[in-house]
């Protein structure tokens, strides 16, 4: 039987071995970590002395894909939420706090309730986001909102949470996209979720333990260095322990990061094209157990909004207070320890109303045990002419698919953009046979 050969294990890579497992295709994946996840995984934190993830990841009830993945390996129940499209918000600048809720339907009668709605906005505003739906492949998210209370304090920081990258660069066809599959359909598409325990317990463990119960080969630590070519297609990986020969029906999924690709296949594709600017993400983990203490729509939710500062969500989590910075370039010079006394201040002011008097001790003033992490090149930068840069997943070899999230998944970087390009990689090795493909038999 003929093997597919997956070089990369993060979801994109997972969701290509479920697909193609299920159509009863030998996969071999290796992961040149020490576990699968990619972007999205959790480890074992000494100084800290609990687990964290690597980063912070939001879902929402209209990412189809990711579900889906979730109800095949069985995990789905593993994710917690509000069960309702409620989004917490903390406003810095006047220290006040309010939050949003969609209607569940796809008309937004929120917008004429003020206890729903964004505090400050005007219906005007509302043409703001008509024009991000119509966006062409050129105009930038600011360039399509209105000035107002709408765009200060939800559509900006909102679009750079999924772009990961600032409103004046950010493509708002990309951001058009996202909001036609979510909030254009209604709150009931825009419930948030998030794992309960950790990434790895909800989206990773799981895949892997499917896998191998398919009969599926994964390798961690195990660094592709290079594809060398053979006729015209993929003949042989360059592994630690040196060349692994593939077989004549064989085929490779290449699903690393952009910036890795390049490298891996400049012998067998000097000529491929990925995008090349990328934007970096912050995340500061502070140790403190406050989630049975919170109240509100914070305990509701167990996260929170923040405007006006460095902070940008809060996820209230057991034993820790995490905290994810998007678009966050522009902090590569900030010192890490005077970065973290100024996010835990924000943090303090977020989460300091929704706790009870004799609670608010469990929030000293001196910034408690924290662990920082920069991802320097997380996401491809989500501009129009990045955006022009990004691959199908068929190349002109006919043994070679690329996956993603940075490939032209029509989305931007995000977890529903990883999966669907999995799939996609696997639809165009099993076309000739299966047509399309699915996370199940």
């Amino acid at each position: 039987m003929s093997t597919v050969h997956i070089v990369g294990g993060g979801l994109a890579g997972l969701a290509a071995a479920l697909a193609l497992t299920a159509r009863g295709r030998r996969v071999s994946l290796y992961e040149a970590g020490p576990a699968c996840g990619g972007r999205a995984r959790s480890y074992d934190d000494k100084q800290l002395g609990c687990r964290i993830d690597n980063g912070n990841h939001l879902l929402l009830s209209a990412n189809d894909t990711v579900f889906r993945y979730l109800d095949a390996i069985g995990a789905r129940d593993t994710l917690v939420g509000p069960g309702k499209p409620v989004f917490p918000f903390h406003d810095l600048a006047d220290d006040t706090h309010w939050s949003l809720r969609l209607s569940r339907g796809r008309i937004p009668w929120w917008v004429l309730n003020r206890r729903s709605r964004v505090p400050g906005m005007t219906l005007g505003e509302m043409s703001g986001l008509v024009r991000m739906l119509k966006a062409g492949p050129d105009a930038t998210v600011s360039q399509c909102l209105r000035p107002g209370a709408l765009a200060d304090r939800l559509m900006v920081p909102l679009s750079v949470s999924v772009l990961n990258t600032r409103p004046e660069a950010g493509s708002a066809a990309l951001m058009g996209r996202v909001m036609r599959e979510s909030m254009a359909k209604g709150g009931d598409a825009c419930v948030p979720w998030f794992p309960a325990e950790g990434l790895s317990e909800s989206l990773v463990d799981p895949a892997v333990a499917l896998l191998r119960r398919r009969g599926a080969e994964i390798r961690t630590g195990c660094r592709v260095a290079a594809l060398e070519p053979a006729q015209g297609r993929v003949g042989a990986l360059m592994l630690p322990e040196g060349r692994r020969n593939l077989e004549p029906g064989d085929s490779v999924v290449l699903a690393l990061p952009a910036q890795s690709v390049r490298d891996v296949a400049a012998i067998v594709l000097p000529e491929l094209i990925v995008p090349d600017a990328f934007e970096s993400i912050l995340n500061l983990h502070y140790r403190a157990d406050v989630l049975d203490r919170i109240t509100g729509d914070l305990r509701l939710a167990r996260f929170a909004g923040v405007i006006g500062g460095v902070t940008e969500w809060v996820f209230v989590k057991p034993g820790i207070l995490s905290v994810t910075v998007s678009a966050a370039n522009h902090l590569a010079e900030r010192a890490s320890a005077e970065l973290a006394e100024t996010i835990w201040r924000e943090v303090r002011a977020v989460v300091l109303p929704y706790l009870r008097r004799n609670d608010q001790a469990l929030l000293p003033e001196t910034t408690p045990p924290h662990r920082l992490v920069r991802e320097k090149r997380a996401t491809f930068a989500a501009t129009p002419a990045q955006e022009k840069l990004r691959p199908e997943s068929r190349t002109r070899l006919s043994n070679l698919v690329l996956a993603g999230d940075w490939t032209a998944t029509g989305l931007p970087a995000t977890i529903e953009g990883a999966m669907r390009s999995g799939l996609a990689a696997a639809g165009v090795l099993c076309a000739a046979r299966t047509g399309s493909v699915a996370f199940q038999s």
